[in-house]
């Protein structure tokens, strides 16, 4: 059997990366999963307010930051499949490529935020910013960790130590910035779009 054959076989049952990162992310979730659900019920409870201040922001930019997400979650899972191919270094190449894409999302949400603080919209101008601050700096937060996560993995793929045998610490490290790519995907539209 080739290697490449091999590597496409799943065994059953097999979940990618450790149990551990599944733990963790399903922890993260759960928080997450609290602060959506107090920025839902808020927003039931004062519509108006949270009507007018999503007017605020910008729609264009918050989907701008969507897709550059998504494009380095789509990076990162082909450096995870270049690795199952036996090709460490093109899926370093990759996850280089998703790091800038991460990039496009922290200049734009810096940006946005910049704007936002210089148009006196901070975090207690009122309790849409108040939970917008809350939810989106949380968020980025993970992104940030989640960029020094895929420039590791890169770095360890640059060096060869992934390979088909060897890539439970690289599916771990993919599956956490998917992890923050499906936080946003629920955000955005929550946050910039919903009335």
């Amino acid at each position: 059997m080739s290697i490449s054959a091999e590597s496409r076989r799943v065994a059953p049952g097999h979940l990618p990366g450790d149990l551990a990162m599944w733990f963790f992310i399903l922890a993260e979730l759960s928080v997450f999963a609290i602060l959506i659900l107090a920025f839902a019920v808020t927003q039931a409870l004062k519509p108006q307010l949270f009507g007018e201040s999503r007017l605020l922001l910008n729609t264009s930019t918050g989907l701008a930051m969507t897709l550059s997400l998504l494009t380095a979650g789509l990076f990162a899972a082909l450096a995870q499949e270049q690795v199952k191919r036996s090709r460490p270094r093109h899926g370093a190449v990759f996850l280089l490529m998703a790091l800038l894409a991460g990039s496009v999302y922290v200049v734009l949400k810096l940006t946005e935020y910049r704007h936002l603080l210089a148009s006196g919209l901070g975090m207690e101008h009122n309790t849409f910013f108040t939970l917008y601050w809350i939810l989106t700096g949380f968020h980025f937060l993970h992104v940030l960790l989640g960029m020094v996560i895929l420039g590791w993995l890169a770095e360890r793929c640059r060096r060869g130590l992934y390979n088909v045998a060897n890539r439970s610490g690289l599916e771990s490290g993919v599956l956490y910035w998917h992890m923050v790519d499906l936080i946003w995907v629920v955000l955005f539209p929550l946050v910039y779009v919903l009335n």
